[in-house]
């Protein structure tokens, strides 16, 4: 797989990268339902073996299980060692109950957490999960925090994920922002405005969440399928899994489709490629729940679509946005 380089850190990596999020399970607030480990893990693997060199997950993935997946992963992995990344910022009490929590002495715990789960050394890139609620300065402690662990070796590398232009600015101030992880999909366009050209201005990389939109555009949803999630399913109350708007984003599918099918490729790795055509996106995290899945996307990276199909997809994502 073609490799990028990673914002002002010295990591090449490759254009998709495997996502941990659902792997973290069910059974807390952000979870995707019930989930094997043992399919995790073959995911994992399923992913090394066509290429991917990183993986992203968080501590507050299944509350911890997700890093501990990860790290179980990679002790049976024989091959090159990936980079590792995980999130801080986010804390979870005995309930279960998720809070955003910025102090220092909170994220030199949930480090040392995150290096004992993840049974590493170092953590190849630490980010900061979500900016503080009240935007207030948290923000400054915990980004002077994440500069001292790196002086100090327990990171190598410090990013962001869900800031805007004014926080990542804030955050130069203090120290030099590798890397920032935002949503981007056809359905969440955002970035495009502010976000993207800003990093390109500061060479600050940027690896995209969801760009399948957290499974809505990998073509193998339906109607009958979301009404059968789980409780414990986050997306069962997503509104882009609820009408009005699911029937647009199906019909996008659709189309998806059709442009896949000139790729011999499935509609979630064309989604996921698109989202690869701006020279200001590094990466793309992609999720899978089972080999099967990670064997139909982790190659999107190596997909280059052709201008014209590009347009197609857009006039489809104008009516959807709309």
């Amino acid at each position: 797989m073609d490799t990028r380089k990673l914002g002002n850190s010295d990591l090449h990596i490759t254009r998709v990268g495997y996502g941990a999020w659902a792997v973290g399970g069910g059974g807390w607030q952000f979870g995707w339902g019930p989930q094997d480990d043992n399919d995790s893990i073959a995911a994992i693997h399923r992913s090394l073996e066509l290429g991917v060199n990183w993986i992203d997950t968080a501590a507050v993935y299944g509350l911890g299980h997700s890093e501990e997946v990860v790290a179980r992963a990679l002790r049976d992995w024989k091959g090159p060692r990936p980079h590792v990344f995980t999130k801080c910022g986010m804390r979870w009490d005995k309930n279960g109950q998720v809070t955003k929590v910025h102090s220092a002495e909170s994220i030199r715990q949930e480090c040392q957490d995150s290096l004992r789960r993840l049974q590493v050394d170092v953590i190849d890139l630490y980010q900061i999960h979500w900016p503080p609620e009240d935007n207030g300065p948290g923000l400054e402690e915990s980004w002077r925090t994440m500069a001292a662990l790196q002086k100090e070796g327990k990171v190598r590398w410090i990013g962001v994920s869900n800031y805007d232009v004014p926080q990542l600015q804030r955050c130069e101030k203090i120290a030099p922002v590798t890397s920032l992880q935002p949503p981007y999909s056809l359905i969440r366009r955002q970035i495009e405005k502010e976000i993207l050209p800003f990093c390109e201005r500061r060479g600050v990389g940027v690896i995209v969440y969801s760009p399948m939109a957290s499974g809505l555009l990998t073509g193998a949803m339906t109607r009958e399928r979301i009404a059968k999630f789980p409780e414990d399913d986050w997306r069962k109350n997503s509104p882009e899994f609820r009408e009005p708007k699911l029937s647009k984003n199906l019909e996008l599918v659709e189309r998806l489709k059709k442009v896949a099918a000139r790729y011999n490729a499935t509609p979630g790795a064309i989604a996921i490629a698109w989202t690869l055509r701006i020279p200001a996106v590094t990466g793309a995290i992609v999720g899978a729940r089972n080999a099967k899945q990670a064997e139909e996307v982790m190659r999107a990276g190596d997909i280059k679509l052709l201008s014209q199909d590009i347009a197609e997809i857009e006039g489809v994502t104008a009516q959807v946005a709309r």
